[in-house]
């Protein structure tokens, strides 16, 4: 399970706009590629200098311009320069604890999304990682943690010529983007509705200890995806509502799509919680009710024994005079005695349904 913050000690004191990386480095080497394209040419190629990338802004069409991995401080300033990116724009590149947002900086939109994947074939430890989204009048720029094949779907339908990305502006393009990001939250909830399927039905079945620290890893996994979606709901909300003129009219109702998704991933995820809650309520009656089944069966034997016990410590004293002592058929007599007696006890017990 992913930490749901990481250590910011590193700024404390410095200036605002200073570019310290916060997080985890997930990814050896950074990887840059380049796509620039229009309706007519395509052309995809990696990229080793931020020089290269600028280029293409002079050329007519759309420049996509990929960060697998987060740059070097040198790299990240060099494309501050050559694009115009605010200081505070790049420190937040680089602080990979930021929630979603949106920022409009006249010249370009900066968004951060939190995407979420498994980082096994079991599909049991979600993993999150930071993107971050540049959108320019004729550019796009994606950072992402590490590599990964999220856009992978992304970079093929660009190269159908005829589909509605070639023909669009780097607005749809960065739905495009979004809307892969808000898919992979879909998958994570079904996966947890399974999972928590599952798990109701073993709660009722037979409650283990086990149980519970799976219940409490699902309670995490829910807070961990709330604290992202709620606030991603709100950036939607705003880039839907925005007068930025890089984000068309035509592209709007697309973003409220998006919108869409996220107020039914929302809902999804409370009634997860909702039921998490529940389940939590199972686990604790269901022990409760077995502690209770437990001492019931211990108070019933305890009860039986009372009455033998008592005969058994009176025949028990060393009182030199005890007539039935002499008796030939006295110890047999005090065994039918005690049997007769556990034995009206244990009918008594049964009409009364107490066993």
């Amino acid at each position: 399970m992913v930490r749901p913050g990481k250590t910011r000690s590193g700024k404390v004191g410095l200036p605002p706009g200073s570019l310290v990386h916060i997080g985890e480095k997930t990814a050896e080497k950074t990887k840059i590629s380049l796509i620039h394209y229009n309706e007519q040419t395509l052309q995809r190629m990696d990229i080793q200098q931020i020089s290269a990338c600028a280029s293409f802004l002079q050329e007519t069409g759309i420049s996509w311009i990929s960060f697998e991995g987060i740059p070097e401080i040198p790299v990240l300033e060099e494309l501050g320069l050559k694009f115009g990116l605010h200081p505070l724009t790049l420190e937040d590149i680089l602080n990979t604890d930021q929630r979603p947002k949106m920022e409009d900086y006249g010249d370009y939109l900066y968004i951060v999304l939190k995407m979420f994947y498994f980082d096994n074939p079991g599909k049991v430890d979600i993993k999150s990682e930071q993107i971050s989204i540049i959108l320019g009048a004729n550019f796009v720029i994606s950072f992402q943690e590490q590599a990964g094949s999220i856009f992978q779907p992304i970079r093929e339908r660009l190269d159908n010529a005829r589909g509605r990305l070639r023909r669009s502006g780097p607005d749809y393009l960065t739905h495009a983007l979004i809307d892969a990001i808000v898919d992979h939250y879909f998958l994570i909830l079904e996966n947890s509705g399974e999972r928590i399927e599952l798990l109701e039905q073993a709660l009722i079945k037979s409650p283990s200890a086990g149980m519970l620290d799976t219940l409490q890893g699902l309670k995490k996994e829910m807070i961990l995806l709330r604290k992202s979606l709620w606030p991603l709901r709100e950036m939607i909300s705003t880039m839907e509502r925005s007068e930025s003129p890089l984000i068309s009219k035509s592209s709007v109702v697309y973003f409220k799509d998006i919108y869409d998704h996220t107020i039914h991933i929302i809902d999804t995820l409370e009634t997860f919680r909702d039921m998490l809650s529940g389940m939590m309520d199972i686990y604790l009656s269901s022990i409760s009710n077995r502690m209770n089944e437990v001492m019931k069966v211990l108070t019933v034997i305890a009860t039986l024994f009372m009455p033998l016990t008592f005969i058994a410590g009176i025949y028990g004293m060393n009182f030199k005079y005890m007539p039935e002592l002499e008796w030939r058929w006295g110890y047999a007599m005090v065994w039918g005695i005690l049997l007769t007696i556990a034995g009206l006890m244990v009918l008594y017990f049964r009409r009364k349904n107490w066993w």
